[in-house]
């Protein structure tokens, strides 16, 4: 039946407050709209919430990843170990810097990277490791990291659905060499577009600047702070620029993230207790130690998830599925050679999944409409 615009539930969506409007407004009343100070600004904020000593904005999730790979050295001839179930930039951006992607299957039980299983895909080509927060919860770091120092790689933290999340207490953040996240508008903070890359270490931290500023080696603050206007260009780099208008709303967005990330626990927590006693419904297993930063809710289903999918999106419940499996889409199967049947435990479990809404201006009364349809229609 036809649903009236103003029954729409989507899966996720962005909360935008006076506070974020007067921020992006007085950034335009300033002397800086891009390379000014509230770029340090919101770097200094997000690496604080990382638990890390430094963070570098860029213009998009993607483009910190693409960032965090070159700077930590990633090029032609490299392999680089990523699981199949995540967005298709996590692949990409190893394919950006020449590198080969190499799919390793996840845990049946949380879908998260299996650390058994990257450890089998390892080669003498192998150059890091990229792990993905599916959902929002962090992977087995201490696992992943064991076998980055047994064989010398490095360890990339996708963390674009983990912003605000924890690992036995420590941060989403600091749990790698390089963490990246993405400020999208259904993430747990926005900049509109935006992303970053949150590091321990002050060299890379300036790899990753040079290489967000087409591989120059200064930037025009720095040079007029200096009385200087002479610069270098010493490698190819990108312009990842994250915009002084971009980084006000960050910086407001950021105050607000405990609040939020508590209000995404809450509401996960009430599709526990309703969906509990539903027959052919199940949600991810969460790991123990893990704050769960509740990006994506994610249920199995063993109904005909495709029927599921389209009675719910009949009754104005934007439920969603993340994702077709990196390695099955049509520009990898060609590029790359992939395959059926090379990630089982993934392939089996696209089939099944949905992602049901969930973003902090929700109310129960949502969760309980999502639950209602979800139970008819798994029972129909």
């Amino acid at each position: 039946m036809a649903v009236a615009p103003s029954t729409q539930l989507p899966y996720g969506r962005q909360s935008i407050d006076d506070d974020d409007v007067a921020a992006v407004v007085e950034a335009l009343r300033s002397d800086w709209l891009t390379t000014g100070p509230r770029v340090d600004e919101f770097e200094a904020a997000l690496a604080g919430v990382a638990g890390s000593a430094d963070a570098v904005a860029v213009s998009s999730g993607t483009a910190a990843l693409h960032t965090a790979l070159h700077a930590l050295g990633i090029g032609p001839g490299d392999e680089v170990i990523v699981p199949p179930l995540t967005f298709a930039a996590s692949a990409n951006a190893v394919l950006y810097t020449g590198a080969t992607p190499i799919f390793a299957d996840v845990d049946p039980d949380t879908l998260l990277l299996d650390p058994d299983v990257a450890a089998a895909a390892v080669t003498s080509r192998t150059a890091a490791i990229l792990a993905v927060d599916y959902a929002g919860q962090p992977c087995d770091y201490p696992a992943l990291r064991r076998l980055c120092d047994r064989h010398g790689l490095a360890l990339v933290a996708d963390s674009c659905h983990s912003l605000g999340g924890d690992l036995d207490g420590l941060p989403v953040g600091s749990l790698a060499d390089a963490s990246c996240f993405s400020f999208h508008p259904v993430k747990h903070v926005t900049t509109a577009e935006g992303g970053a890359v949150s590091t321990d270490d002050d060299t890379l931290a300036g790899r990753l600047r040079r290489f967000r500023n087409h591989g120059i080696d200064s930037d025009h603050r720095s040079r007029a702070a200096a009385g200087a206007w002479f610069y270098e260009q010493v490698e190819l780099g990108f312009n990842y620029r994250l915009s002084d208008l971009q980084c006000a709303l960050g910086t407001s967005q950021l105050r607000k993230l405990p609040n939020w990330i508590a209000r995404r626990r809450e509401l996960a927590g009430r599709y526990d207790e309703l969906l509990a006693d539903l027959t052919g419904v199940a949600p991810l297993a969460i790991r123990p130690g893990a704050g769960h930063a509740f990006h994506l809710y994610v249920i199995r289903v063993d109904a005909d998830r495709d029927t599921v999918f389209a009675a719910l999106r009949a009754e104005g419940i934007g439920a969603n599925v993340h994702y077709v499996p990196v390695h099955l889409h049509p520009y990898h199967r060609e590029r790359l050679g992939t395959r059926p049947g090379l990630c089982p435990v993934a392939e089996g479990a696209f089939e099944r999944i949905l992602s049901l809404p969930l973003f902090p201006d929700m109310a129960e009364a949502d969760v309980e409409r999502v639950c209602r349809t979800l139970a008819e229609a798994v029972s129909g």
